[in-house]
């Protein structure tokens, strides 16, 4: 019964640490679920810089790049040749998808940089960068790990789950922890 209570106490204790704040959050309600206002907001305009600048850039392309369309070509071969060295000779359709998350992620953590966030008044809180938050971390990395299963899926059908008791079956456990807690230590 000691251990029992001990353990019921070690839980709540658990529980009641979840809900610890660092810090004021602003929050909308939409719907039924309540969102992280300034992660939205800070999210949409490092999305509207990305795309502002690619359209500006891309507006007159030229056949002999200069300026903006020159930045962004290299910009895409450094994504293209970062794809070829880590998937191989079969990269091509996973560019876009690397391409996005490594601009997305790029221009974020800058953005807290040179964006003086903290002079927008909020009601509640202030405005960081959208991966100073452990919510876009976590997306981000769960959008990775499905990315992941999917491209094993896709080449190998089932037999991609035999990898689970390589070299050995009673690694099977060991090899699913790792790849459930990927996306935790992805995003940390």
């Amino acid at each position: 019964m000691n251990v029992l209570s001990c353990s019921i106490n070690t839980l709540n204790g658990l529980y009641d640490l979840s809900g610890v704040e660092v810090g004021q959050h602003f929050y909308w309600k939409i719907g039924g679920f309540q969102v992280h206002g300034q992660v939205l907001i800070t999210s949409w305009v490092v999305i509207a810089i990305l795309l502002g600048s690619a359209a500006l850039a891309v507006r007159n392309p030229q056949t002999i790049p200069t300026g903006g369309q020159n930045f962004f070509e290299y910009v895409l071969e450094f994504i293209r040749d970062v794809s070829k060295t880590q998937i191989g000779e079969e990269y091509g359709p996973w560019v876009p998808f690397i391409g996005t998350m490594f601009l997305f992620i790029f221009v974020s953590n800058w953005s807290g940089a040179p964006l003086p966030w903290k002079i927008i008044q909020l009601p509640h809180g202030e405005l960081a960068a959208p991966t100073n938050d452990i919510n876009t971390t976590v997306s981000l990395a769960l959008l990775t790990s499905v990315a992941y299963f999917y491209a094993g899926l896709t080449k190998k059908g089932l037999s991609y789950f035999g990898k689970y008791i390589q070299p050995t079956p009673i690694l099977l456990p060991i090899n699913i922890l790792e790849d459930f807690t990927k996306p935790l230590s992805l995003s940390f």
